[in-house]
């Protein structure tokens, strides 16, 4: 999801109001300011989006207000509370996915909670028993195509890895960084998927040939660089090939004006990486309690029912509801690759470093 998909809106951003109820007084209150702060802090991805509407229901149900800081890509979020732990910038982080969790985790960034819920959460979705991070959303990471730059050219999109290495495609593909962007990682490690352990490194090589362009995150990517979407149509983006997500099709058709009845962009469904997306309760938080009640929140109807059409995500809480243009606009993706987290936790910072030898020169 993640994100990513994880995955904003390309026309619209969200602002979020905040408000501080400072405390005051001598030593006999010392136990009142501590539970008198009414804000918790998400820390997220920028591509965090949800419905004001929606946060006006959390602070009605609970007393706080959400303040949400966004801090990059999700690699780059995640760096950053690296770098802070123990003393985080906010309560709860929300988008590290299975790619970086094991990262994550052994550097100790999250306080366990089992969130009010999780029962309904599907089972697959939750890869730790310490429910140090609860799982949020889920979404699939595939190269996305511009329909209309095939249809001029008589040219057939790629449907599979093997695809993207063939001559008709050079020079035609954008991904994202995969030490910095988990975007640019899971389809790294859908290529891992695909061609194996020993075959991965040779994938990139040619891949490298074939014209591959990395740049560092989803945004600039998808945003700046695909000529399929509205950001790229606008800073004359020249690759109708690029790494994004399952459901972002949608994207273009909610945020077009007039609406059209067909995407613009299609799906190859044979380059697909199934990401899930995390929150945790960080070590050494403030609000713990407001921490607490806003995982709870992540997995409540009303969020889960909101994320499809504000981020482009799939919900975890099983029958979830699904908005008609998510389901009619995105891509099924039946047999996305996946790789075992404990083989990502053993080998991730291996494949990167053998992958930024050969893709980032």
């Amino acid at each position: 999801m993640h994100t990513t998909t994880k995955y904003a809106a390309t026309a619209v951003a969200a602002a979020f109001g905040v408000t501080v109820l400072a405390g005051c007084g001598g030593s006999d209150d010392s136990g009142a300011l501590a539970k008198s702060s009414t804000t918790v802090t998400l820390v997220s991805h920028d591509s965090f989006n949800v419905s004001k509407g929606v946060l006006k229901e959390f602070t009605k149900r609970t007393g706080y207000t959400v303040k949400v800081l966004k801090s990059g890509d999700a690699g780059a979020a995640l760096n950053q509370e690296i770098l802070t732990k123990g003393s985080p910038r906010g309560d709860v982080f929300f988008g590290v996915d299975n790619t970086l969790l094991s990262r994550a985790l052994d550097e100790g960034l999250f306080t366990p909670y089992e969130a009010k819920g999780l029962d309904a959460v599907s089972a697959d979705t939750v890869l730790d028993d310490r429910h140090r991070v609860t799982p949020v959303d889920t979404g699939d990471i595939c190269v996305n195509y511009d329909k209309k730059y095939f249809a001029d050219k008589k040219l057939a999109p790629p449907s599979s890895f093997a695809d993207l290495l063939k001559p008709a495609y050079k020079d035609l593909l954008v991904t994202e960084n995969a030490a910095t962007s988990s975007p640019g990682l899971g389809f790294l490690l859908g290529t891992v998927s695909a061609s194996g352990e020993d075959g991965y490194q040779d994938y990139w090589k040619k891949l490298k040939a074939n014209g591959v362009k990395v740049v560092d995150g989803w945004e600039q990517a998808y945003n700046e660089e695909f000529s399929g979407s509205a950001g790229g149509k606008k800073t004359g983006g020249d690759r109708p090939l690029v790494v994004s997500y399952a459901s972002s099709p949608p994207v273009e058709v909610l945020y077009a004006d007039p609406q059209p009845t067909e995407a613009p962009t299609g799906v190859a469904t044979g380059t697909c990486f199934r990401q899930i997306e995390f929150a945790g309760l960080l070590d050494g938080a403030k609000n713990e309690a407001g921490g607490k009640a806003l995982l709870d929140f992540l997995i409540s109807a009303e969020f889960q029912q909101d994320m499809p059409l504000n981020m482009f995500v799939n919900p975890v809480v099983e029958d979830t509801k699904l908005p008609e243009l998510f389901t009619k606009f995105g891509a099924t993706v039946d047999a996305p690759a996946t790789v075992a987290p404990a083989k990502i936790a053993e080998k991730r910072e291996q494949w990167v470093r053998a992958w930024s030898s050969i893709a980032v020169k």
